[in-house]
Order: C-alpha cells, then sequence, then structure tokens
C-alpha cells in the first residue's frame, strides 16, 4: 500500500538504489510487496491471504526524469508492453503510477526495468526514497540553473558592445576574441545546463517517439552549431551573427521555469504527499529485554509497547499505557484544536504527539488502520485525470508532430531570404510552441483543490467530481447522523401533579436508573442530570427489559424517602395511560412510573427527547443560500420529526418517511427537472442516492471509507464544510477556464510573431518558461484558499430559496 504505511527501508541497502538490478531483485520478494501496494479486490481493513498467495497487485511508484503529459502517456505505454502488467495510470502532475500486475506472470523487477528502459526512473513509493529523490532533483535543479545564470551573465558581457559599437569601433580581432570568449562559456551550459534536455530527446529518437523536450532539444543544438560556425568560419554561411546571448538566455529562461515549477508543483500537487508521508520511518518499541530500541514503522505487530515522542506521528492505531499528552488529530477530523488523550485513551495513526513523552499499546497496523484509508482514497484520487486533462494529454503528441513541422516550414520559407536567419526563426517555433501550459492546466489546478480541501478536512475520491461541484444548484441532505448528530437530547421534562420533587429532582431520579444502561435515550436521560442530585439516589434490583425500558428499587441516600419500585420506559412498560400525557409527534417520549401496590403503575413524570441536531447546520444552509444553492431534505424518518430539523434548520423543502428507492426515485425526478444534484448522506442506507447523485458527500465516521461511493468524503463531520467545498470547485473550474484560456491565446499570439521572424529565441524560451510557471503560479493560489465564504447574499438571490423555485417531486 502507500508509502507511508510503511518504509522498507530497513530492508535495502544504503549503497543500493532501486534502480540497480540487485535492488529491484530484493523487491521481488513478496514479503516487501505491501510496503508499496496491496493486493487488489480487498477492501482497506479486510483480512488478506499472504502476499506471496495474492495473484493481482496494485502498486505505487514515484517517477523520475518527467516534464510533460507525453512523458506519462511513454511510460504508461512501457508499462502495459510488459507481459503479466494489466492496469498502468501515470499522473504528470504528481510524477506517480499505478500499477495493476499479476504476481503469477510477472514481478516487480520486470515492470521496473521497463520504467528504466524507457529512460525514466522508478522508486517504490516508500517515503525515504520519495523525500531523498525530491531533494536530489531540487539540488540538481538549483545548480544547473545557477551554472546557466552565471554563464549567461558572462556571455552577455561580451555580447554587449557588438550591440552598441558603431560601425568600425570593433577592429575584427576584437570581435573573433569575444565570440571565442562567448563560445568557451557556453560549453558548461550545453554539456551541464542542457544535460536533461539532451538526455530526454535522446530517448525520444532512441524509442521513435516525441516529448515537450524534443523541440527544445533542437532549437538548443541548433543554435548552438550555428553560433559554433559563425565562430570558427566568420566569412561562411552563418558568419554574420552568433547567438550565444540568446541561447544561454533562453536555456537560463527555461530552467527558471522549471525549477519554479518543480518548486510549485512539490508544494500545491505535492499536499496530497504530505498527508501520505505523515508516518514516521522508524518508533522506538518495547523489546523483550525491557528497553526501547528503535525499530522500522513496518516492523510493528499487534500487541507491541512503543513510546512516540513530542513531534512524532503515532505509526499505528492502539490505547495509550502510560503517560498523558496533546494530540493532533486534524488529519482525520479537519479540526486543528489539539485533543487531550491520558493513560486509557485511544491514539489514532497518523496524529501527533505534542506534549510529552507517551508509551501505547498496538492494536491496529497496516490496513487495519483508519489512515490506511484515507491514503488509499488520496492516492487514487491523486492518479486520476480529470476530462480536460485527458484531452490535452491526447492531442499532446500530435500537437509536438505539427510543432515539428510547423519549425520545418518556417525554416524552408525563410531559407531562401536569409538561412541564418531560417534556422533561428525555426528555433524560435520549436521552443515558443511547446505546450507545457495546455497540459499543466488542469490537473495542477484540481490537485491543488484536493491538497486544500485534505487539510480542511475533506478527502477527494473522484477529481472529475470538482468539475460537478462547481456546477451544483441543489443539495439533498439525509436526516438522521447527517443534519443530527448521534443519539437523543432531552426537550423538555413533564412533572406530574402531586409528585413533591421538581423538574430536577425527578431527572435526578431517572438518570440514576438510565446510569445504568447503554441505550441513547438511558445516556440522554444521564447526561442531563445534575451529578449531585443523581448521587441522591441508591439503586438496587435493577433489571433491563431489552427495547422496553429499566425497572428497580431505589431509596433516598438521606433516608428522607422510603424505598420504591419504579419503572423507566415506554408507556407499556411503566403501565401509563396515554392519554394523561400530551404527546409530541416530533420527539420521544419516555416514562417514569411508581409501580402501583395493587393496580396500575402512577406517573411520575414523562420526559420528551429529540435528535439533536448539528449546531453548524443553520450557518451551513445559509451559505449554501449565498450560493445560490437550494437545500433540501429527504429523510426515512417521521414527517414530524424531519420538518421540526429542517424547520430549525431553514430549510422549506423537506420530506420523511422515504425508503432508500423513494430518495433515489426524488433524485432522478430533480435531475430530470435540469438540476445539478449534490447528495449528503452517509454512506451506509444511502448508498443507492450517493451513487445516483451529480455530486455526492459522505461522513467518514459514518462507514468504512473504502466501502463508500461517495465522491467527497468529510472526515469531521462539519456540514459548513459543504458550501466550502462549493465555493472551492467553483474557485478551482474558474482557474482552470484562466489556465487554458491563457495557454490558447499566448500560442495563438506568439507562434504567429515566430514564423514571421519577430521573436528572438532569447524571447521565446522566456515566453515558454512564463506561460508554464504562470498557470501553476494561479493554481498555487487555490493552495492559500482558507475556506472563506462570500461577504454578501448575491444581489439575485437575497431573498433566500423560495419553495416554487425547488419543489420536490409529487408524493408518490
Amino acid at each position: 500500500m502507500s508509502t507511508s504505511l510503511s518504509t522498507g527501508a530497513d530492508k535495502l541497502p544504503d549503497q543500493a538504489r532501486p534502480q540497480d538490478a540487485g535492488a529491484r531483485v530484493l523487491l521481488d520478494d513478496p514479503q516487501e510487496w505491501s510496503a508499496f501496494g496491496r493486493p487488489c479486490g480487498l477492501a482497506r481493513g479486510e483480512q488478506t491471504a499472504p502476499p506471496a498467495e495474492a495473484a493481482r497487485w496494485e502498486s505505487y511508484v514515484v517517477l523520475g526524469g518527467m516534464h510533460c503529459a507525453a512523458c506519462a502517456l511513454t511510460i504508461e505505454d512501457a508499462l502495459r508492453t510488459v507481459p503479466g502488467v494489466e492496469q498502468a495510470e501515470v499522473s504528470a502532475a504528481t510524477q506517480r503510477a499505478r500499477i495493476v500486475w499479476d504476481a503469477r506472470r510477472v514481478l516487480p523487477s520486470g515492470w521496473l526495468a521497463a520504467v528504466q528502459k524507457a529512460g525514466y526512473t522508478a522508486l517504490p513509493a516508500l517515503d525515504a526514497f520519495t523525500r531523498e529523490r525530491r531533494l536530489q532533483e531540487s539540488r540538481r535543479a538549483l545548480w544547473r540553473w545557477a551554472v546557466a545564470g552565471f554563464c549567461m551573465m558572462q556571455v552577455m558581457m561580451y555580447a554587449w558592445p557588438a550591440y552598441v559599437a558603431q560601425p568600425g569601433d570593433l577592429s575584427a580581432e576584437m570581435e573573433q576574441l569575444l565570440r571565442w570568449a562567448s563560445w568557451v562559456l557556453s560549453l558548461p551550459v550545453m554539456l551541464f545546463a542542457c544535460g536533461p534536455f539532451f538526455a530526454s530527446a535522446w530517448r525520444d529518437i532512441r524509442s521513435r517517439r516525441v516529448s515537450m523536450d524534443l523541440p527544445v532539444a533542437l532549437g538548443i543544438a541548433i543554435t548552438f552549431i550555428v553560433s559554433t560556425a559563425g565562430t570558427f568560419d566568420p566569412e561562411g554561411l552563418f558568419g554574420h551573427e552568433v547567438y550565444f546571448d540568446s541561447l544561454t538566455m533562453f536555456v537560463f529562461f527555461l530552467l527558471t521555469g522549471r525549477w519554479l515549477e518543480l518548486r510549485l508543483r512539490d508544494r500545491t500537487a505535492g499536499a496530497l504527499e504530505a498527508v501520505m508521508n505523515r508516518l514516521p520511518d522508524s518508533i522506538e518499541r518495547l523489546g523483550p529485554d525491557g528497553r526501547f530500541a528503535r525499530v522500522a514503522t513496518r516492523r510493528l505487530a499487534v500487541g507491541d509497547t512503543i513510546r512516540v515522542l513530542p513531534g512524532e506521528a503515532f505509526p499505528a492505531d492502539g490505547t495509550i499505557v502510560r503517560g498523558s499528552t496533546q494530540v493532533d488529530e486534524s488529519l482525520l477530523t479537519g479540526e486543528s484544536t489539539p485533543v487531550v488523550r491520558a493513560q486509557g485513551s485511544q491514539v489514532i495513526t497518523g496524529s501527533y504527539n505534542l506534549l510529552a513523552p507517551v508509551e501505547a499499546r498496538v492494536e491496529r497496523t497496516g490496513e487495519q488502520t483508519r489512515f490506511a484509508e484515507i491514503v488509499a482514497l488520496m492516492e487514487s484520487a491523486s492518479l486520476q485525470k480529470p476530462r480536460l486533462a485527458q484531452l490535452a494529454d491526447r492531442i499532446a503528441r500530435p500537437f509536438l508532430v505539427g510543432v515539428l513541422l510547423a519549425a520545418a516550414a518556417a525554416a524552408l520559407w525563410w531559407w531562401g531570404q536569409d538561412p541564418e536567419r531560417a534556422l533561428m526563426v525555426a528555433v524560435a517555433v520549436l521552443v515558443v510552441t511547446c505546450p507545457c501550459a495546455l497540459s499543466l492546466a488542469t490537473p495542477v489546478a484540481m490537485l491543488t483543490a484536493a491538497g486544500t480541501l485534505a487539510r480542511q478536512g475533506v478527502l477527494v475520491r473522484n477529481l472529475q467530481a470538482l468539475e460537478a461541484l462547481a456546477e451544483v444548484d441543489t443539495v439533498v441532505f439525509d436526516k438522521t447522523g447527517t443534519l443530527t448528530r448521534e443519539g437523543m437530547q432531552l426537550r423538555t421534562v413533564h412533572v406530574a401533579p402531586d409528585t413533591g420533587m421538581d423538574a430536577a429532582q425527578v431527572l435526578a431520579l431517572a438518570a440514576a436508573l438510565a446510569r445504568h444502561s447503554l441505550h441513547p435515550v438511558s445516556r440522554a436521560l444521564a447526561s442531563a442530570a445534575r451529578p449531585d442530585l443523581v448521587e441522591r439516589w441508591r439503586v438496587r434490583d435493577l433489571h433491563e427489559e431489552a427495547g422496553l425500558g429499566l425497572r428497580a428499587t431505589v431509596e433516598d441516600a438521606l433516608g428522607l424517602v422510603p424505598a420504591r419500585s419504579v419503572r423507566l420506559g415506554s408507556a407499556r412498560h411503566t403501565d401509563v395511560a396515554l392519554q394523561a400525557s400530551a404527546a409530541d409527534e416530533a420527539a420521544s417520549q419516555v416514562f417514569l412510573a411508581e409501580d402501583g401496590v395493587h393496580g396500575p403503575g402512577r406517573e411520575l413524570a414523562h420526559f420528551d427527547l429529540a435528535e439533536a441536531m448539528r449546531p453548524e447546520v443553520p450557518a451551513a444552509v445559509a451559505s449554501l443560500r449565498q450560493l445560490s444553492v437550494a437545500a433540501q431534505i429527504l429523510s426515512g424518518d417521521r414527517q414530524a420529526a424531519v420538518q421540526r430539523v429542517a424547520a430549525q434548520a431553514g430549510i422549506d423543502l423537506a420530506r420523511g418517511e422515504c425508503t432508500p428507492q423513494d430518495k433515489l426515485l426524488a433524485l432522478q425526478t430533480l435531475q430530470k427537472q435540469g438540476r445539478r444534484v449534490g447528495m449528503v448522506g452517509d454512506g451506509i442506507n444511502d448508498g443507492p442516492v450517493l451513487a445516483g447523485a451529480n455530486v455526492s458527500f459522505a461522513f467518514g465516521s459514518a462507514a468504512p471509507l473504502a466501502q463508500s461511493r461517495a465522491d467527497f468524503v468529510v472526515l469531521s463531520g462539519r456540514l459548513t464544510l459543504i458550501p466550502q467545498a462549493v465555493t472551492l470547485a467553483r474557485q478551482t473550474m474558474q482557474v482552470v477556464r484562466q489556465n487554458l484560456w491563457w495557454a490558447a491565446a499566448y500560442n495563438a499570439l506568439a507562434v504567429p510573431l515566430a514564423i514571421a521572424g519577430w521573436m528572438p529565441p532569447w524571447l521565446a524560451g522566456l515566453g515558454m518558461a512564463s506561460s508554464s510557471l504562470l498557470v501553476v503560479l494561479n493554481a498555487a493560489r487555490l493552495a492559500r484558499w482558507r475556506g472563506e465564504m462570500p461577504a454578501s447574499l448575491p444581489e439575485d438571490n437575497k431573498g433566500g430559496v423560495s419553495s416554487p423555485s425547488c419543489p420536490l417531486p409529487e408524493p408518490f
């Protein structure tokens, strides 16, 4: 499975890299496969067969040497040609791949070798390797950029006299000396700084394919060759002018854009990986000798005792057996406020220890943890290709072929007029038309939004759903477990006459019985009573009848009231007359009665209880209304209870007593009316309607995440995240449209200028780098989003959502 759950670094020699044959063979050990994958067809948390017995696996790897969408397609093609590889999905934005393979036909060394043969590096998605690779890649990019920048400045210094000198100011010997100096300073740029461009181009030529680095490498090579010819033969065909200044300048611009793009990609789309790489590589474990020794996280087993230091993340689910601390559980709850965890408290994988060292007993590891489910969802989402990104991938290769043909046509057209200028025009066309911005426009924005939502407590299971969420105009809520909290809430205490007790006293008497039961109604009564008054009553001979209530003998601890036999439960259980109580259809009623000596029991009090609505519901509904999104309720509960919650939430349209089929039919009716419907449910009973909605949300606490059919999983259960997600989705699609328009406008303007000869190579390099950098910077704005909502209602919606504008379907 994901790298974060197990590093595997303890088994690989320090001197061995995963690309080496020995290291690849080591990864063929079935015991290593779970470090970067999992068996197919099993939900997270399911018991699996031993690794060697599982036939189909899905594995995740981190790729190196990628620069564009064409690279992703090349790697996918290389993997799919390997016998036994059934699926291969590569994301150019995250530089990760998912491979589904048959262990009976191929081993990891087979498909890793195929990636290497295609000219790329592939590392098992292990924390240590991933971080090391990113650090090395960033350092190499920085060194190339620094060398190119230094040489560019020196070459510009030597080229400047030729630009400002008047005829006769420079002698032929001085001009030739300046050319030689520029040629020498261009060598480090060609041999070192341009290494990635030439390596990728040579890889393309050997494989008879094309990627975005091929036109760039051709442009750099042509410029250097023409300038070198002019340096060695000033009187020859290309001796009129040299272009070392343009060469070094546009290489510097390209490397600047690529380095900044790398940094921004790690900060934006890499936000998903930051969550997945949350676990420590190693942890202190109690050994048989009674001492703690540091071991790899993957070596933990159920029953182990571990010591977690401040600043470390808990590597497994467990129970604290010694110590007390505060932990950050924001990954699973979306709440950044630390929570106290003392001895006996449960701790969850991925939460951070903030305060003091604690010892914990491991209860669940690896795929059994909820953290593993979250990582699985994020890995799946990070490899998905939105519809617009798929379109960009499909046109990438034909577009690059068109670039090469356009450059050749421009060179032929100019050759008859000025051969030297013809080659420079071809170079400008090759460089300026590379569709990097087009391939990055959609995936970078959507992955950035997914990372931002993950930090807010919302997991994106389907990247394409962001586009659907941006178009939502109606949100349908389930009631129970969605708008209301689990459990009940005491609303009213009705004291019968002639009891001699007030409301607080009868509630305390009821709570004295209720605290011995785990029923939701009993817990609601017990939590509502005053503890000091509850302690007044002593309870003995308590009996609980399932589904009915409690019976016990109670007496006053102070001896002021004689012992009495009382019952707590339904009207039938307490044997009271229903007509004596004014029933509230929207509430559940519980009766407290004293057993009669020779007849029916005497009612002492009855209590109205109802589900407690989540406090943030009215604010969430109001925020949706600000976004011109209508809110409705479809619930299987009683109509009266549904109407009560709807009134408190500010929702005008609500319908109760719906079966799952009724909900689905109502949803389909709304869609036939042209509505774009979002469904918010608990992910269990609402499975059909969640699957049928245009976009769907499920709460993370409602069902196992791996079994959820929702497009988004709200880990914290805060409903205010729904309108925030709508807002971010709309901003994301706005950024995507801006990026696509910019990429199209840039090419529409730059290509004619380059063909006309009005764009020198250095300006073409600046334009290419700037276009790619601009779309990444534009997407990076989404990473700074903090859940802002509209400050005021739109002018056309200040009156709210009226009932006629969004009618529910007619009753069946």
